[in-house]
This record gives structure tokens, C-alpha cells and sequence, in this order.
């Protein structure tokens, strides 16, 4: 008897795992479109590590729009030169991918970004360490708008002076 319990226990396991992996490996495969989004996002990610704007071409329309805090910046010539800038500008910066996520024609990447800012792009000088998330809409597999969303502690440290930023004394001298 014990045999037989035994054999049905293990019969019902296999056949519960068996339609517990399909399901997880359904629903976390993505579509070909969705995974022709993530190259085309890695592209643009590894051209903003590099500085190298040679694959942007092939992977952003021509009629981009990056929705950013300076306002609309359109066609991809405005993304190859932010790329360039910030290369230059931001020598030190690196960049980790946390998660990436592609849903249809959208790729959201949750991204940390680290080194030392030159005083430029509304940062304060010296060392930043924050968060965003970059979102990107693609159409036939060129990216065609893009928004990034940064962590609101971090966007109030920039736009603060450093000697009012969080942990530093604050000057409270009274000027007439």
C-alpha cells in the first residue's frame, strides 16, 4: 500500500511541476517584437557606455523625441549628440542595468548611474549616485520617444546648493 501511495504522491508532484514550469516559462518569454525592443535598447544603452553613436541609426528613428527636462529634443542627430556630451562630459560615469522589463512597443529599464559630475546639466559639482528609469516607445524596432523618471531624493539633491543637500550644514546666516 505504502508502494502505491507513494507512486500516486510522486505521479501528482511530476504532473503539478510539469504545469507550474510551463506556465512560468510562458509568460516569462517575451514576444519577437518585445525582444527585438531589447536589442534595440541595449544598442542605445551600450552607446551611451561608450560613446560610440555608429549603432543609433539602426535602432532610433529618424523623427525621435526625447522628452526630457529642457524640453522635446527631436530626431536622433539631438540623441548622438547627448551621447557624445556625456561622454565627454561625464568621463567617469558608469552605468548598471537593475531590471529591464519590454511590454509590446514599450521597454522600461530601472537603471543606476554613478561618478563625478563636471557642475554641468543642473548637477552640482562632484560625486552623484542615482536612480531612474528609462522608458522607451518603439515602433518596427527603432526606438521613437523615450522619457526618463529619476528617484525624487536624487533630482532635489541636484537641484539643490551642496550646502543645503541632505547630511551638510546649512548656512543660516541672515543676509540684508
Amino acid at each position: 500500500m505504502k508502494k502505491v501511495f507513494f507512486a500516486a504522491f510522486v505521479g501528482i508532484i511530476c504532473i503539478c511541476n510539469s504545469c507550474t514550469s510551463d506556465t512560468a516559462t510562458t509568460s516569462s518569454k517575451n514576444t519577437e517584437v518585445e525582444q527585438k525592443n531589447l536589442a534595440a535598447n541595449d544598442v542605445v544603452m551600450k552607446a551611451f557606455q561608450t560613446g560610440d553613436v555608429s549603432g543609433i541609426d539602426s535602432v532610433v528613428a529618424d523623427d525621435f523625441m526625447d522628452h526630457t527636462d529642457r524640453g522635446d529634443m527631436k530626431g536622433r542627430d539631438s540623441l548622438k549628440s547627448m551621447v557624445k556630451w556625456m561622454h565627454t562630459n561625464m568621463k567617469d560615469m558608469k552605468m548598471e542595468k537593475k531590471l529591464e522589463v519590454a511590454e509590446g512597443d514599450y521597454v522600461w529599464t530601472r537603471m543606476n548611474y554613478t561618478g563625478t559630475s563636471d557642475g554641468s546639466m543642473g548637477m552640482p559639482q562632484g560625486p552623484y549616485d542615482m536612480d531612474a528609469i528609462e522608458l522607451s516607445k518603439y515602433k518596427d524596432g527603432k526606438a521613437v520617444e523615450h522619457w526618463a523618471f529619476m528617484e525624487m531624493q536624487d533630482a532635489m539633491k541636484m537641484m539643490m546648493p551642496p550646502a543645503q543637500q541632505p547630511g551638510n550644514k546649512m548656512d543660516t546666516s541672515k543676509k540684508k
